[in-house]
């Protein structure tokens, strides 16, 4: 067999690996193959850890949670063909996440292109739609610009931020960069610009909301980062605050702010709505009016797909959510809000009450009619044993609807608005790999633990401290629920309580099951002390979540949720 081609100091993949490092890349998440080898062998040289994977979505799932948690580019890197095909649905994701992921890739030699070649598809036709920006580049020559291009397209400069995408003839690889081209001006770190605020729309912005009796903010992932400006808003106003899963830990739980037991009341009761770099999605019932009533908007955001979908503001701030609140606060200086502190002092005590009523339910939960637990009853038990900053990934259907409520977190990751499940594994291993100095756990049902159940040996391999706690309930329980009450048959929703523990343990993992609640604590700490590890804990498939109470299975024709369906359709025909 004869040896592959040696790689100079300065071929292409050599260029690429020092780009990457210099711009700050301390690990790539990575699956490998004949048409990336080049770049893998020279990301290895430049000292750049390649955590290696089993499936190549899992790649940008770890490569996706990175870049939430450390602010930093996340990168993947995949082999061609099924590579890439395998990878959309990450890439999918961070698409609607907008996360910044660079996903590199191979094609074969220049000299094979649409003769047959293995592996040999256009790439860039397939992930076009689902990133920033996606280019073949087959000059050696050009390598740095569009590795420059690329990274600033990620970051959103020029448009929203997401995932972006590149990939080279493996001949491209191997070739020479002239040593002319490589300008140090492309390794250089950038510095993020930062859009700052027009002042006459933050004056607008402060006269709608200083007159407001009833404010109300609502963060999403473009507030990261204003956590400091937006608590003094709070309180400046005392206007009061939900998040929606993209930004929580922002603003603390004990703030008197904070309202999210009382989230659907709320919504509907509010004279004006902020929100800060979060989409009217269907979490946010498109912000309708039959919803939210006569509410005026004030939408802030640096990133248009989070200022003007769905509803305009009565006044839009494009700027950098953190300038903005500044800015507003400084125009702002003494004057007096017109908040109705009763208004928000009655909404906050009636979450407080929920709140504690929901802790005390979750310790009292009564087991299903088949003798095993309550969901709930795992939760309690996590809420005790874990530290107040671990990291929380919530991952599933029915059980992400229990998770979400019950888990308080500072940093939390779940499947997000493309409800892709089968993120939390790789999201976990991405996170505790990004904070290791911070307790991570996954909080996952056994279906989508599923998807990517192969990663735990990913976990293992690479000793990642990560706990993954499998609620077992032996199906899809939200399907089976649908299924159940308006069909009256359940058809390929049910899965088996199959042992994930013992397929931990083979993979080398600590792994215990545990079958009753008692024996929860015990486990919990012995597992957070011999991480990696996993807890495969049974649950009854009877407890129902307040997803699959909503109508989100049977997903309504006009709103997500039937309750909000139905004020949707009354509102249309007033």
């Amino acid at each position: 067999m004869s040896a592959a081609p040696k790689l100079s100091e300065n071929c292409a993949a050599a260029v690429i690996a020092r780009f990457l490092k210099a711009r700050g890349v301390d690990r790539v998440f990575a699956l490998c193959g004949g048409h990336i080898m080049p770049l893998w062998m020279r990301i290895d040289a430049e000292g750049i850890r390649i955590i290696d994977v089993r499936d190549e979505r899992a790649a940008i799932y770890m490569a996706h949670a990175h870049a939430e948690l450390t602010g930093n580019l996340g990168v993947a890197l995949i082999t061609a063909g099924p590579g890439v095909t395998n990878a959309m649905t990450g890439l999918a994701n961070a698409h609607v996440a907008r996360a910044p992921v660079l996903m590199l890739s191979g094609t074969p030699p220049r000299a094979q292109e649409n003769r047959g070649a293995l592996q040999d598809m256009i790439h860039t036709d397939f992930v076009r739609p689902l990133t920033r920006y996606a280019r073949t580049v087959r000059e050696p020559d050009l390598v740095l610009q569009e590795l420059d291009e690329a990274v600033a397209r990620a970051f959103g400069q020029g448009s929203d931020p997401g995932p972006v995408y590149l990939d080279f003839p493996v001949d491209t690889l191997r070739g020479e960069v002239s040593r002319a081209v490589q300008l140090p001006e492309h390794f250089a770190p950038k510095a993020r610009q930062v859009l700052l605020p027009d002042m006459g729309a933050v004056r607008r912005a402060v006269d709608l909301l200083w007159s407001a009796r009833r404010p109300l903010v609502i963060s999403g992932r473009g507030a990261r980062g204003a956590g400091d400006p937006l608590v003094r808003l709070l309180d400046r106003l005392g206007a009061l605050y939900l998040d929606t899963g993209e930004s929580r830990g922002l603003v603390p739980d004990e703030h008197s702010s904070v309202v999210g037991a009382m989230r659907g009341t709320v919504m509907g009761d509010a004279d004006v709505v902020v929100t800060l770099g979060r989409r009217l999605d269907f979490q946010l019932a498109y912000g309708s009016p039959s919803v939210f009533g006569d509410a005026k908007f004030l939408r802030i955001a640096d990133c248009a797909a989070e200022l003007r979908d769905n509803r305009r503001g009565a006044v839009d701030l494009f700027a950098n959510p953190a300038a903005a609140l500044e800015a507003m606060l400084e125009v702002a200086g003494d004057r007096q809000p017109a908040t109705d502190r009763d208004w928000a002092r009655g909404y906050r005590a009636k979450h407080e009450e929920r709140a504690q009523k929901l802790v005390s339910s979750l310790r009292a939960a009564a087991p299903g009619s088949d003798g095993r637990m309550h969901p709930n009853r795992l939760l309690s038990a996590l809420r005790d044993a874990l530290p107040r900053d671990a990291v929380i990934v919530a991952d599933g259907g029915d059980f992400l609807s229990f998770a979400r409520v019950a888990l308080p977190a500072t940093t939390y990751l779940d499947p997000g608005s493309l409800g892709c499940i089968g993120v939390g594994t790789p999201f976990g291993i991405g996170a505790a790999l990004a904070c290791p100095d911070r307790t991570v756990v996954v909080a996952t049902g056994d279906g989508s633990f599923g998807f990517n159940a192969m990663e735990i040996d990913t976990a293992a391999r690479h000793c990642v401290p990560l706990l993954v706690v499998v609620a077992n309930n032996g199906s899809w329980a939200i399907e089976v629920r649908d299924q159940q009450e308006s069909f009256g048959k359940v058809v390929g929703t049910r899965l088996q309580f199959a042992d994930y523990a013992a397929m931990a343990r083979a993979f080398g993992l600590h792994g215990e099951r545990v079958e009753r609640a008692e024996d929860l604590p015990a486990a919990i700490e012995r597992a957070l002390a011999n991480r990696p590890a996993l807890l495969d804990v049974l649950v009854t498939p009877e407890a129902v979540s307040g997803d699959a109470k909503s109508g989100l299975a049977w997903v309504p024709d006009l709103q997500a949720l039937e309750t909000w369906d139905v004020a949707e359709r009354k509102w249309r025909q007033s």
